[in-house]
Parts: C-alpha cells; sequence; structure tokens
C-alpha cells in the first residue's frame, strides 16, 4: 500500500466516520516448563472462580491466558506477543517472598518508527510500532519472560499462603490472587519499567530508555535525562518527589486518585518545623482534612517481657496524665501496631505517632484490625522520630495530623503520579512502580495489595495510560496511526487497490498520514451522499483533488468515476 504525507479531509469537508473493526494484540504464553512440574503439573485441583482447569497446571494456564488476553483487549499490535512463562523457585523464606518477576527479553533502540533517539524500547512495544517482529528466532525470540513462584505455600516459602486460581477476586486473606500478580508484571514487561540502574544512576549500555523520558524530580526540576550519573542516583532515593509527567496519566490522574494525602505538619519548634511524610493506618478513623492538633509527647510503658523498652506502648502506659488530650510518639517493634494504638488511646491520646524501628523513607503504613480504636494514628520514619524526641528535650513539639485534599493520594501538587523512589534504594522495585501512597490501590505499586481490581485501565488504574505515554497508542485498523490522535478515518480500507462496489479499478489505494486511503475517502463520499448523483458528484470532486495533488493521474482518476458511477448501492 503506497502512503503519502497529505490530507484531503479538510478541503472536501466530509465528517462521516467509518466504524473500525474489532482488533487487539494477542498474546501468546509458551510453556518453558518440563514435564511434570509448573504448567505440566498434574496434581488434581478443584475448579474454582471461573478457572475450569482440573489440575494445577492446567488452572495455571488458563490465568495466564486471562491475563494475557486481557492485556490482550487493552492494546493494538499487529504483532503477536510472546509470553515465556515458568513457574520455578523463587527467592523466598517463612515471611517474606517474591511472587513473580517479569520483564522484556530484548531492548530495541533506533529503529523507524521510534518516537525517541538512542532510546532503548521494550521489544513488544518496538514490534507494535514498526509493524513486524524484530526478532524472530534464537534464544531471545520470545518477548517477555515471566517466572513465578512454585513453591508458594510450602514449608519455609510463604508459610500460609497460597496461590488463587480463580478468575475472580474472591481469594482468601491468605491467598495471593494470580490474576492480579500476572498483570503486575506482564506489564513490566510490554513497558512499565526503566532499563538504568538504580544504584548507579547509570543508563544502559550508555543509552536512556523510554520510561525515562517521562521521569521527572520535582526537588531538583530536572528530567532524568538532563541529569548526570550522579544526580540519577540521588534521584532514585528521593522519595516522594519524583513524578512522572506523560500527559495522558496526568489527565487520568484525577479520575482515578482520590483527592487527600496524609502529612505530620510541625509548627514548633523553627528547626523541625515543616511538613513530614506519613504513613497512614489501616484501622482506627482516617485521617481527616480537619486534622488533628495537639503538642506530642513520649508515650511510656513498663519495661517488661511484654515491651522490653518503656518507649513501644506493649503494655499500658504509665503516664497517662501527660498523654491525655496529646499527640502519644512512640516506638515501632516487639507487639502489633493495634495494641499500641490501643493503649495510647485508652491512656487518653488524642492521636498517635508510631515512629520507625529501622532507616528508610517514606514511611509505609501501619496494618491491623481492631473497631474499637477510634482516634487516628500514622508511621513516621526513624529520623522524624529520633529528631521529635531531641526537640522535645527543650520544650514542646506542636504539631497536626492532617489530610490536604489538595494533593491527589499518590500524586503531586500538579496532579503527576509519583513513582516509587524509596530511600535507601530497593532494587527490582525503586522507580519503576507507582508510589505506594496511591489510593484507591493500584495495580503498579512495589506490592501486590489484596483489594486490587482486576482492571489496567480507568476507572480503576493508571497502567494503561502509562503504556500510552510510552507509545502504545490505540490503533484498532493497524494503519499506525493513533485512534486518539491524527487519525481520521478509523477502520480504514487498507486493501492495496482501490475497489468500487465489486469493481477493481487498478488504482493504488494510497495512504495519506492523516490515518485515511483513497477507498476510505470513496466511502466517506458514499456514506455523506443523499443519492446516487450525490455520490458520483463527490467521487469526481475527489478525484479532482488528488490529480491536482499528484496523487494519481487523469487515467486513474476516470477509472475511479467509472466504478463509483457503475456502484447503484445508492
Amino acid at each position: 500500500m503506497n502512503r503519502r504525507s497529505l490530507s484531503l479531509l479538510g478541503a472536501l469537508a466530509l465528517s462521516v466516520v467509518v466504524a473500525a473493526p474489532a482488533s487487539a494484540a494477542t498474546i501468546r504464553i509458551v510453556v518453558a516448563d518440563p514435564a511434570g512440574v509448573g504448567f505440566n503439573d498434574p496434581a488434581p485441583a478443584a475448579p474454582v472462580g471461573g478457572n475450569t482447569g482440573t489440575t494445577v497446571g492446567e488452572q495455571r494456564l488458563i490465568s495466564f491466558q486471562f491475563a494475557a488476553d486481557i492485556w490482550g483487549a487493552a492494546l493494538d499490535s499487529a504483532v503477536e506477543i510472546r509470553v515465556q512463562a515458568s513457574f520455578a523457585p523463587l527467592a523466598c523464606t517463612a515471611t517474606t517472598g517474591t511472587l513473580g518477576s517479569a520483564g522484556t527479553n530484548q531492548v530495541w533502540a533506533n529503529f523507524p518508527g521510534a518516537e525517541f533517539a538512542d532510546t532503548w524500547y521494550h521489544v513488544a512495544l518496538a514490534n507494535k510500532i514498526r509493524g513486524f517482529d524484530l526478532a524472530t528466532t534464537g534464544a531471545f525470540s520470545d518477548d517477555v519472560r515471566a517466572r513465578f513462584n512454585g513453591n508458594l505455600g510450602k514449608p519455609g516459602c510463604l508459610t500460609g499462603a497460597s496461590w488463587y486460581y480463580g478468575l475472580d477476586t474472591n481469594h482468601a486473606a491468605n491467598q495471593i490472587n494470580l490474576i492480579t500478580v500476572l498483570l503486575h508484571e506482564f506489564a513490566h514487561g510490554l513497558g512499565f519499567a526503566s532499563f538504568a540502574s538504580v544504584s548507579s544512576g547509570s543508563y544502559f549500555m550508555g543509552l536512556s530508555d523510554v520510561f525515562s523520558k517521562f521521569y521527572f524530580d520535582d526537588t531538583t526540576g530536572k528530567t532524568r535525562d538532563q541529569m548526570t550519573d550522579a544526580e540519577r542516583q540521588a534521584s532514585a532515593i528521593n522519595p516522594r518527589n519524583v513524578v512522572w509527567t506523560g500527559s495522558h496519566v496526568t489527565g487520568n490522574v484525577p479520575a482515578v486518585l482520590a483527592p487527600g494525602t496524609p502529612f505530620l505538619d510541625v509548627a514548633a519548634p523553627a528547626p523541625l518545623a515543616g511538613r513530614h511524610l506519613v504513613g497512614a493506618a489501616a484501622f482506627g478513623p482516617p485521617i481527616s482534612s480537619a486534622g488533628v492538633s495537639g503538642n506530642v509527647v513520649v508515650a511510656l510503658d513498663a519495661a517488661d517481657l511484654a515491651g522490653p523498652t518503656p518507649f513501644d506502648a506493649c503494655t499500658p502506659l504509665t503516664n497517662p496524665a501527660a498523654v491525655s488530650g496529646k499527640i502519644a510518639l512512640l516506638d515501632r517493634g516487639t507487639c502489633s501496631f493495634i495494641v499500641k494504638v490501643k493503649n495510647a488511646q485508652d491512656a487518653g491520646a488524642i492521636a498517635v505517632l508510631v515512629a520507625d524501628n529501622v532507616a528508610g523513607s517514606p514511611p509505609g503504613g501501619l496494618g491491623g484490625t481492631d473497631p474499637t480504636i477510634v482516634i487516628p494514628s500514622a508511621r513516621i520514619t526513624k529520623v522524624d522520630g529520633a529528631a521529635i524526641r531531641t526537640a522535645l528535650g527543650s520544650g514542646p513539639v506542636s504539631a497536626m495530623l492532617v489530610l490536604d485534599l489538595s494533593i491527589r493520594s499518590g500524586a503531586d501538587g500538579a496532579n503527576r503520579a509519583l513513582l516509587y523512589t524509596p530511600s535507601p534504594v530497593i532494587l527490582g522495585s525503586s522507580v519503576s512502580h507507582w508510589d505506594q501512597s496511591a489510593f484507591p490501590n493500584q495495580l503498579m505499586e512495589p506490592n501486590i495489595n489484596g483489594d486490587l481490581k482486576i482492571a489496567v485501565d480507568l476507572p480503576a488504574d493508571l497502567t494503561r495510560s502509562q503504556l500510552r505515554d510510552i507509545g502504545w497508542y490505540p490503533d484498532k485498523d493497524l494503519d499506525f496511526v493513533a485512534d486518539d490522535g491524527l487519525d481520521q478515518c478509523l477502520g480504514s480500507n487498507l486493501g492495496p487497490i482501490v475497489v468500487i462496489g465489486g469493481q477493481d479499478t487498478g488504482v493504488p489505494n494510497t495512504f495519506f498520514s492523516n490515518g485515511c486511503t483513497i477507498r476510505d475517502l470513496v466511502d466517506k463520499c458514499e456514506a455523506g451522499a443523499k443519492n446516487h448523483g450525490g455520490f458520483v458528484s463527490c467521487v469526481s470532486h475527489l478525484g479532482e483533488a488528488l490529480v491536482a495533488a499528484g496523487v494519481i493521474s487523469d487515467e486513474q482518476k476516470d477509472a475511479i468515476q467509472r466504478a463509483a458511477a457503475h456502484n447503484k448501492k445508492k
């Protein structure tokens, strides 16, 4: 099919749009497990949650293909995407573990059609942009490699947990929903990942990557491409100050993320004054926009076996008179968060700050469930906890635990989604995820949350928007012109020759940069004309315009007009 950079629609003033055909990307699971294990595990299994498999291996494969089909329906590509998949023993202990991992099998740069020069692209995205498979043979012919933990739930590997193979969200509290983990990991392989080192700040083989094109540090005011290696290294540990600048994510943040980010605002003393990051509790009343204000007081309890230090509030407080009506400060460790907060509440505290016992920022949340807790609480960093204790040695500390409604959860003040840049760096998690402060919880946070919906797009999730920003543009007719951009002919007729009413005109079906072909323009004439005479007249004007533009010859114009005259559909 010939391609020309010419737009004729404006001159013809036709506005009828031809309906686009159904299209999607095809994602195929390539099983890499040997006989008897992983996807070939013959252990019997009862059908669950819409998964009709009768063996563990069969249920795993059905789950994988189900997740692949969700992503396939959300993306458009003329090139099949192959996911090499296996279940293997991955790193885990009785309490922590890797659920799965996935990533691109190749990276490509400087291929025709790439928006950015000298920039790495994930191979599935490069194939989509290029229009054909860039690597069809050899060890790296598959586009994404996915490995999932086959030992999950066995003794010593997240003991007591298990995979849930259902195709819904009806998993039990001790089950991990495989579908949401799959959607997360597949997204990494499709483009939600950077190849730059988060430890050194260096680019992979000296080139930027398409993910980094939308990485911006609010503190330095620099994009990742403007930074030195040392600046990139420092930016990767700049919590809640690094954002995604892609227009599709930013435009959709208000539709997905809830208003309100919690903070601890310290009013005095002056050296400590300012805004401090907190991690909100999952129990008790949520932190409100009205806030809870008061002086901060260190909570004390008996240093005994239930709590070996006098600051962890694992037993009833020994200084209730000091705590009553104040914001209680206590330490993480020894007992659960709900025990600590309940003891502070019983002593009359109006709110609780739990200082972390390990270094790092941003602080995580406080987990647990207790309906009898009626005061707000939050975790602060170890550094902030120590600073408040030091300040209390010289006088009162006045603070407010407050929800700032002007800043959406998981975003900055300009509605740009926050990337996960904790300090210290976490290999495999830093940068290539959304920040954990996002609410509702997002698919691409570093940890899979149990309340995730099976969704990759609006109104629940921003992952599809991120992939759109890096180049996964919608293209139902696969004409390589974005349906949400320049394409003025959705559902293009891409045949090589202009055929009208079954008559082969012999005229090449030229394709224009606005996403239209000559045949599309003829179809618009037909759809917009009131009768056959009007259709023939429109095609005549079209032919003259094409001749004037040097697209076709007079003979070819005559062939198109004869075919239109013989078409009696109008």
